[in-house]
């Protein structure tokens, strides 16, 4: 197969063991920069052409690793891809569902998966009605453009919530309030979900006094053993989101297992460092058995990979 990776940094952990392990198995690879690629829309065919007007030709599928600051870009280069018929792990549809926090959220719910309560308004006077929907103080505060842990705030008492409610609102800055659960503080569970399956699971842990547990917040990981439960909520709102491959974040309740939220390009470093399995192998695993059943003519070719693959950095066309 020819597999086009779409990301922003080739360096990256995660890019570099897909090209490992998709080349380990007999595929091109070709790396493509989203902000270095450029479409027309005024031919029959739907092209992309990459740095140096080179066309890009002949792709099988492809893997959009796309950032949340790239989101509407990335989105459009991929959707070019859709209509020239490549298979795309996920797809432009999918990867702006689940980025739009808001929108995800009340997917989720019209699904009745299990979530903290949580509440939006654009109104100063429904501060304190929106924060008794969720429970009262203390809550979280997360702005609906947040990564990482970034524009997440815990609020502990109603004055210091109506404080960050204010000052967000002053902004214009649109955010949600969310139920705290003080049972799961500074830790929750990154599901890799690939198909319909996990075929990974981390506990994140937070550092001090952080109940924030991103890794890139300085969190530790560790494996752990899911429960059905939290194993077939994680499957479902991936499907929700409409994504073949996902990290669904969950925490655990009084209530049972409840998702914060679902990732549409989840790291690879910190669920194969700290769980020892193979996730970008079988990433590249599912896309074999998906394009060679949506693409009959490339399923022997499959079967009977052998050798490397080609090198990455040559010629696009």
């Amino acid at each position: 197969m020819k597999i086009a990776i779409l990301g922003s940094t080739k360096t990256l952990y995660s890019t570099e063991r897909m090209i490992e392990e998709a080349e380990s198995r007999g595929h091109e690879v070709l790396y493509l920069k989203i902000r270095d690629c450029y479409m027309s829309l005024m031919s029959k065919t739907p092209q992309v052409h990459y740095s140096g007007d080179r066309i890009v030709e002949s792709v099988d599928c492809v893997i959009p690793r796309i950032g949340s600051s790239v989101t509407f870009y990335g989105t459009a280069v991929l959707r070019h891809f859709e209509m020239m018929g490549a298979f795309c792990l996920n797809s432009s549809i999918s990867i702006a569902r689940s980025r739009d926090k808001l929108r995800s959220l009340q997917l989720l719910s019209r699904k009745d998966i299990p979530m903290p309560r949580t509440g939006f308004a654009n109104s100063p006077a429904d501060t304190k009605a929106l924060v008794e929907m969720v429970g009262g103080a203390p809550l979280i505060l997360k702005l609906l453009e947040s990564t990482q842990g970034k524009g997440v705030v815990l609020a502990e008492t109603m004055k210091a919530a109506e404080s960050v409610i204010d000052s967000f609102k002053s902004l214009q800055a649109n955010f949600l309030v969310q139920e705290f659960i003080a049972e799961a503080v500074g830790r929750d569970i990154r599901c890799f979900v690939i198909g319909n399956k996990v075929v990974a699971s981390m506990q994140r842990i937070a550092q001090g006094d952080d109940f924030r547990s991103n890794l890139h917040k300085g969190g530790r990981a560790e494996p752990i053993d899911i429960t059905p439960e939290e194993r077939r909520i994680a499957i479902q709102a991936a499907d929700v989101m409409g994504l073949h491959v996902a990290g669904v974040d969950l925490i655990r309740s009084p209530r049972g297992p409840m998702v914060l939220e679902v990732n549409s390009s989840p790291g690879l470093e910190g669920i194969e460092k700290s769980t020892g399995q193979n996730v970008a192998r079988s990433m590249i695993e599912y896309l074999e058995k998906e394009v060679g059943r949506t693409q009959p003519s490339l399923l022997n070719m499959i079967r009977n990979i052998s050798g490397q693959g080609k090198d990455p950095n040559k010629t696009v066309a």
